[in-house]
């Protein structure tokens, strides 16, 4: 029953959307005030698409496996919290969540644009509805979760083990808000420019919406990163694995669009800058739906291996930026004067420059991801493009991005000098001596760490001082500079003092060497609601005769029949130790990987901290520049 009211909610949702296209049109020609009507059918279809998931959501806690999604992807024995979080953990439930989640935004976006002009509201809610159309299209066509299947099965097939987490339960619905949420910067950007509406005015209007999916995608973004960190056994925050990186290349345009956004609010320059990049955001958001469902990648997180759905996205894709590329070129008006040009010393200039840096890392990273894919399909050859190619094609870059991200803050908008900031080349000296003092010692490159470090010290303590002299004056901006400034070096004392081990052991045998020592006391034995579990107890002594208990555990889930490495994992301020074990077979030992990794915590709470420091500019005082 609930899986037939949530198909016919959806259905019902969809024809909503012509008649709110039909009544928008008629606002248009017939009104000159907005008619709140059309926020009301908003509303409807919003709330019509909520009762189609509500549905999925009883159909999976009810195990009704009459309906062939929750057939494919849940089971009777499987934890209530996992059956909810299963709802969106497969190909056709994650779609309708996209589809809920464009509909929130759409009346939300219609609610808090009161003060913006009529046309401008109407446009940017037709805009938004040919996206949803093209969703309703695309669920009910090919991606129905309310697909029913005769005679009904006793038993599902289950929930894929790796994804019955806590980090993944709440992992797509945040990262979705940051995905969809740039249809709305996207819509109301089509809407501007076709109107010429854009200004310093629509700068403020529009920054809200790029803020909150920027944050949204970020912490979605962490929450994954943290969820591979210790599922996936890998002892580690980034991979570059290829469904990371369609993530992480609307990150960096929605990051350069939000700075854009900033220039354009204070100068009414960038404008060019700032649609191309809503586009860009949006059409690399619908990139990474079509690559992930399409089937072409070969990744952990790929859910979904049936061409028709990603020939149907491609399809999609190629009509929007068709639309996005007539209104660029057809009603885009650069408006140029004396006052908005642009001078070398200048805020607006250094923001200018790290934008084509931004640009640049997004590009390596697009080149790296598609670059196999193209090749397979032109001589059926199979490359994989890992993190050497990345390393060494963005970390050079990194350094003048972090000198140009330090200096550029301290410069006045529109026409500054380098007067009274004789600081600024302390702080860089200070730096390049401590970041000697550190590396020096150490077995690594000497030159290109020292400078790397440097460059980050300098962002470090630059922002540091910052904070202390000025108080709340630019206080988001100090304190997103300050998160990225521990988030490098974070990572880069990651890279470098990270240690592994990886051994074959078996109960009551010791692995030793100068640093610490491994004993392998025993094995415990445990049954839970849906798996078994292999519990290994590990003492770990370090060379001061501290012990460690680590207890890694084998997960054997009953349906379907997987085993899965759940890695143990001690936390403290200054590293992370971390153990995982897998079964060798035909033997009596188990491969046994044993890692410290230094500064995680850093690295988790800095990205928190550029997090926050962004959001302060939502709510921002008096105080702020």
């Amino acid at each position: 029953m609930a899986s037939l009211i949530g198909y016919y909610s959806l259905i019902f949702g969809f024809c909503f959307s012509f008649l709110i296209i039909l009544f928008s049109i008629k606002n248009c020609r017939d009104s000159k005030i907005f008619d709140n009507k059309l926020i009301s059918l908003s509303f409807l279809q919003f709330f019509l698409v909520t009762i189609s998931f509500l549905g999925l959501i009883i159909s999976f806690v009810n195990s009704d496996f009459s309906n062939e999604t929750v057939f494919n992807h849940s089971h009777t024995t499987k934890p209530v919290f996992y059956k909810i979080s299963g709802t969106w953990g497969n190909h056709e439930g994650s779609l309708l969540l996209w589809l809920l989640v464009l509909t929130l935004f759409i009346f939300l976006f219609l609610i808090r644009s009161k003060k913006q002009s009529k046309q401008y509201r109407i446009l940017t809610l037709l805009f938004q509805q040919i996206i949803i159309i093209g969703f309703f299209i695309f669920v009910i066509k090919t991606s129905s979760p309310f697909n029913f299947i005769f005679p009904i099965p006793n038993e599902g097939l289950g929930l894929n083990p790796i994804l019955q987490d806590p980090a993944l339960a709440i992992h797509p619905p945040i990262l979705y808000l940051g995905y969809v949420g740039s249809s709305i910067i996207f819509s109301s950007t089509l809407a501007a420019t076709s109107l010429n509406y854009i200004s310093r005015e629509w700068a403020q209007h529009i920054k809200q919406w790029v803020l909150i999916s920027w944050a949204f995608l970020t912490i979605g973004i962490l929450l994954g990163s943290i969820w591979a960190y210790y599922e996936l056994g890998w002892g580690g925050f980034w991979f570059w694995d290829p469904v990371e990186n369609v993530s992480l290349m609307p990150w960096l345009a929605l990051t350069t669009l939000f700075h854009c956004v900033l220039v354009l609010e204070k100068r009414l320059i960038l404008t060019s800058w700032v649609v191309v990049l809503s586009i860009a955001t949006f059409t690399l958001s619908m990139c990474g739906t079509f690559l992930v469902r399409s089937g072409i990648l070969n990744s952990v997180h790929t859910f979904a291996n049936d061409p028709e759905r990603g020939l149907f996205i491609l399809i999609f894709l190629f009509c929007l930026i068709f639309l996005s590329i007539f209104i660029f070129f057809f009603f885009h008006k650069v408006k140029t004067k004396n006052t908005n040009s642009i001078f070398w010393f200048s805020k607006d200039t250094s923001i200018l420059i790290n934008n084509w840096f931004m640009m640049y890392f997004l590009s390596v990273i697009l080149i790296g991801t598609t670059y196999p894919i193209f090749l397979e399909v032109i001589s059926s050859q199979k490359i994989s493009v890992g993190p050497p190619f990345y390393n060494k094609l963005i970390v050079p870059f990194l350094i003048p991005f972090l000198l140009i991200m330090t200096i550029g803050p301290k410069l006045k908008w529109i026409k500054s000098d380098l007067k009274d900031k004789s600081y600024l080349i302390l702080s860089l000296i200070f730096s390049l001596i401590f970041s000697i003092l550190i590396i020096k010692n150490l077995n690594t490159s000497f030159l290109a760490n020292t400078i790397l470090i440097t460059s980050a010290f300098y962002l470090f303590f630059s922002t540091l001082r910052e904070f202390f002299k000025k108080r709340l004056l630019n206080l988001s901006q100090n304190i997103a500079h300050f998160g990225f400034s521990l988030l490098i070096l974070s990572i880069l004392f990651n890279n470098i003092f990270s240690t592994e081990i990886i051994t074959n052991m078996k109960i009551g045998e010791t692995f030793e060497n100068k640093n610490f020592k491994i004993n392998f006391v025993r094995v415990e034995k445990k049954d839970e609601q849906n798996f078994k579990s292999i519990i290994g107890k590990f003492n770990i002594e370090n060379s001061n005769g501290n012990i460690e208990i680590l207890r890694p555990e084998l997960r054997i889930y009953n349906q379907p029949n997987i085993m899965t490495s759940e890695a143990d994992i001690k936390t403290n301020l200054l590293n992370d130790q971390f153990m995982t074990m897998n079964l060798v077979q035909n033997q009596d030992y188990f491969n046994i990987r044993y890692q410290i990794k230094p500064f995680m915590v850093w690295i988790w709470l800095s990205v928190l901290l550029i997090t926050f420091g962004a959001l302060i500019t939502l709510f921002r005082s008096k105080y702020e520049n």
